[in-house]
């Protein structure tokens, strides 16, 4: 009677605190990680979300706005804009109550606020009945659709609504042109689609693919010769214009594509090919979504004030643009579990572990085990393989103000550590971050200030092809190991449509030589290092970056920017030839899909 009491007892704990989130999840770099970041550090309200772990599931947001918008008083028209862009951007789960169950089944009755337009609202009773069969006024609505079947809601190209199915389909543009005097023509031009849905409140899917030409600044260009692969890219080959002679880049093909499944209220599994993010930094160091996509099997288990996600991942062991046949290109595999807890509203902390295995393209059976520690298995295997462990954590402080940080460690002996000798083992890296909202109290001036450094050698492995990598691309910091790299971010929005983003960024760091391992290149294997003792950051060619961009985006319908950017980077090298400047300014037009920085 005891135990069965005790159970009893934790059940009750853990099913208030649980937000019931399911569906599909937003891109990474959409307005409404920006927006959701501010409204909890602004409002102190509460947020379900452990926004560590992303993507974002599109119901959380929605719900957590609703929840700003109902109990929050203190609501400017400037986030009433940004409330009613996340009620545009999914509406599918504008009708659910704060604790939905599932996407079209049945909720607590509330009363809420639903939304017509940014300005008129009204309250209704949201009773139990499928969401998608409510009267079109439990949505934000246009007043014209296009020819009646198009744009019928701001955000959607087509959308189709019944009782056990919903699915919503979207155009993708994205052209940029940037005028450069060293680099020539910078460009991109990217088309595409996008589309999501779900199937009887357990099956929920996603996918985009997106055809790109593009031409980049001289910087990237040299990365992708050392690493054969385009940043964030898979597979490419060579572009010349038919239109503009001199006009030449790359042509590559991206594709992303998940389905969900609802297994339980609180534990969901979804399998796809796309990319992860852990933390609540610019940058991560335990996992971002630098890297192209790959394929992956994951669980989120949400329960109480924790969030256990598991991901299970099969990735290259180097580009399949450096062969010149057609063959299998060799795999590796990641095992990575992340345990998020909230010790208050405020506060949340975050334990990491990931391993990198190469078994001649066969998954070690061992790490399927989701609970247990890898660094034990790895141990009982022989250690054969590149574990890391790492500690995210985050505070929010007086509405205003939010602390954030992240360790990594691969490898450490304390004695060498203390002794300062430079052992070459001591392999970790840390981030120290503030996020300032409504900076000088100016509404939606928001700043952040990030410190990053990881010393040298740091992710690699005797191993190569156990590096902390996929497809020759760092999947934790774009700048790999052994450097300091200094932040500063500034976003703000004087109207509803206009938003100016401006980065500041300082990087310090040290490059190979011909045939020389200094610690920054993760794809080289830790055995070619260069001395055991005397590692120090920067080491090898000492080399400093400094880069500013400024990105001015005016909003002309849901989704659809025009955008002006400007760009400048100097590269100052021990080595004189290794010296480069990059300078440019350009505009373009993109719909439904988030600029590409390529800022290392």
């Amino acid at each position: 009677k005891a135990v069965r009491h005790l159970i009893i007892v934790l059940l009750n704990l853990a099913i208030p605190g649980i937000f019931l989130a399911q569906g599909s999840g937003i891109p990474l770099g959409n307005n409404s990680y920006h927006i959701i970041d501010r409204l909890e550090i602004r409002t102190g309200l509460e947020i379900p979300i452990f926004t560590a772990v992303q993507p974002f599931r599109r119901g959380d947001v929605a719900a957590y706005a609703i929840k700003v918008d109902t109990t929050f008083n203190n609501i400017t028209s400037k986030d009433r804009n940004d409330l009613y862009y996340i009620f545009k951007d999914n509406n599918e789960w504008l009708g659910q109550s704060e604790y939905q169950t599932a996407l079209t089944g049945k909720n607590e009755p509330v009363y809420q606020k639903v939304y017509v337009d940014s300005t008129k609202t009204f309250y209704k009773l949201v009773s139990s009945q499928n969401v998608s069969s409510q009267n079109s006024k439990y949505f934000v609505t246009t007043k014209k659709p296009l020819l009646k079947f198009f744009y019928k809601t701001p955000a959607n190209f087509f959308e189709l609504n019944t009782k056990a199915f919903q699915i919503k389909l979207n155009p993708i543009f994205n052209f940029k042109a940037a005028a450069s005097k060293d680099d020539k023509t910078v460009f991109q031009n990217q088309r595409g689609v996008e589309i999501r849905g779900a199937i009887d409140d357990r099956l929920y899917f996603y996918s985009n693919i997106l055809e790109s030409q593009a031409r980049f600044p001289n910087y990237v260009n040299q990365r992708i010769d050392r690493d054969f692969a385009i940043p964030g890219v898979g597979f490419y080959k060579n572009y010349q214009s038919t239109v503009v002679d001199s006009l030449n880049g790359y042509d590559f093909l991206l594709a992303q594509g998940y389905v969900g499944f609802n297994v339980t209220r609180h534990v969901g599994m979804q399998l796809g090919h796309g990319q992860n993010f852990i933390g609540n930094g610019y940058r991560s160091l335990l996992l971002s979504n630098f890297a192209t996509n790959y394929f992956y099997l994951k669980f989120n288990t949400r329960v109480w004030r924790f969030h256990y996600q598991n991901i299970f991942a099969e990735i290259s062991v180097e580009s399949t643009n450096e062969g010149t046949g057609s063959g299998l290109a060799p795999k590796k595999y990641l095992a990575a579990h992340f345990l998020d807890f909230k010790l208050t509203k405020n506060m949340t902390i975050g334990l990491f572990e990931a391993v990198v295995f190469s078994r001649n393209n066969q998954f070690e059976l061992q790490y399927l085990n989701p609970i247990i520690l890898y660094r034990t298995v790895e141990h009982s295997l022989g250690s054969p393989d590149n574990v890391l462990l790492g500690l995210n954590g985050k505070w929010n402080l007086f509405k205003r103000f939010q602390l954030y940080g992240q360790l990594m460690l691969d490898e450490l002996k304390f004695s060498e550590l203390q002794d300062g000798s430079g052992w070459w083992a001591n392999k970790y890296g840390l981030q120290a971050g503030l996020k300032y909202i409504n900076t000088f109290g100016i509404d939606h001036f928001d700043t952040q200030f990030e410190f990053n450094m990881v010393r040298p050698y740091t992710y690699t492995h005797r191993d190569s092809s156990a590096g902390y990598s996929h497809f020759n691309q760092e999947i934790a910091h774009p700048r790999g190991a052994n450097f300091r790299e200094f932040i500063i971010k500034g976003r703000y929005q004087p109207i509803n449509k206009l938003t100016i983003d401006g980065r500041m960024m300082f990087f310090e760091y040290g490059e190979d030589a011909d045939s020389t391992n200094w610690g920054g290149n993760i794809l080289l294997p830790y055995e070619t290092r260069e001395m055991d003792y005397g590692n120090e950051i920067g080491q090898g060619i000492g080399t400093n970056t400094f880069l500013v961009g400024v990105d001015v985006s005016y909003e002309l319908f849901h989704n659809i920017y025009l955008d002006l950017h400007y760009f400048y980077r100097k590269q100052d090298s021990a080595d004189r030839s290794r010296n480069l400047i990059t300078n440019y300014f350009g505009g373009g037009f993109r719909m439904n899909i988030a600029n590409r920085r390529d800022e290392y």
